[in-house]
């Protein structure tokens, strides 16, 4: 993405605001909510348990509620999967974020991995024929030719993202991992860079590197940097 003209409203456009920590009461998503409507947020991405409450405080705005789904290992059954997806989609999830089966991709058992992305997919298309299905690779497990595996299987399905990272591994994204996906992809399937994305500048790294979307947490501090800098820079300039 060309980040040289890019505005704070188009900074903030391409954020999923997150909030998937085990310890979020009703309160904090509530905040998470106002936030993402206060600042346009392309979407908020949290568990699936607070999916009612959130499309509630959503209700006719264009921030999407984003489901994370078998999170944060991948290891619950396909089936645990599908159904988690298509109740999320029922109560107003427009967005699936579906962390594959990582143990069967590193064994090479490819129908494994995609009956699992399949199968998520169709549960949330079934619910909402325009959800989106976002693949965690969880890059920080893979080596380079797995993770090219990922991408390539995620494209087969026809999932509309892949994504990094869980934020929950050994590590989050990296500016190699997400031009890796990206030239893997190709130019018409998206990138989501996630995992310890906290300052404007990573968040404009990765979407030169080829990010379509971010996930973080620190969306609010992320646009008031933005701005703080925006302003310095038009004094400097004056």
């Amino acid at each position: 993405m060309d980040t040289r003209a890019l505005s704070e409203a188009g900074l903030a456009g391409v954020i999923d605001h997150t909030l998937l920590k085990p310890t979020a009461i009703s309160g904090d998503i509530i905040k998470l909510c106002s936030e993402a409507l206060a600042y346009n947020f392309a979407a908020v991405c949290i568990n699936p348990c607070w999916v009612p409450l959130a499309a509630g405080q959503l209700a006719g705005s264009n921030v999407a509620v984003c489901a994370v789904i078998g999170f944060p290992l991948g290891a619950t059954s396909t089936a645990a999967k599908a159904a988690e997806a298509s109740l999320a989609v029922r109560d107003g999830a427009r967005e699936v974020d579906m962390v594959i089966n990582i143990g069967a991709l590193l064994e090479g058992r490819t129908d494994v991995v995609m009956h699992d992305m399949q199968a998520v997919g169709e549960a949330a298309r079934a619910q909402n024929p325009d959800a989106i299905t976002k693949v965690i690779i969880e890059t920080c497990y893979l080596n380079r030719a797995e993770k090219i595996l990922a991408c390539r299987l995620a494209a087969q399905f026809g999932a509309q993202f892949v994504k990094t990272s869980t934020g929950f591994g050994t590590g989050g994204a990296t500016i190699e991992d997400v031009a890796l996906l990206r030239s893997t992809v190709g130019p018409n399937m998206g990138v989501k860079a996630a995992g310890g994305i906290k300052t404007v500048e990573q968040v404009l790294a990765m979407l030169k590197a080829g990010a379509d979307r971010i996930g973080a947490s620190a969306g609010v501090d992320i646009i008031k940097e933005w701005s703080e800098s925006a302003f310095l820079s038009r004094n400097d300039t004056n």
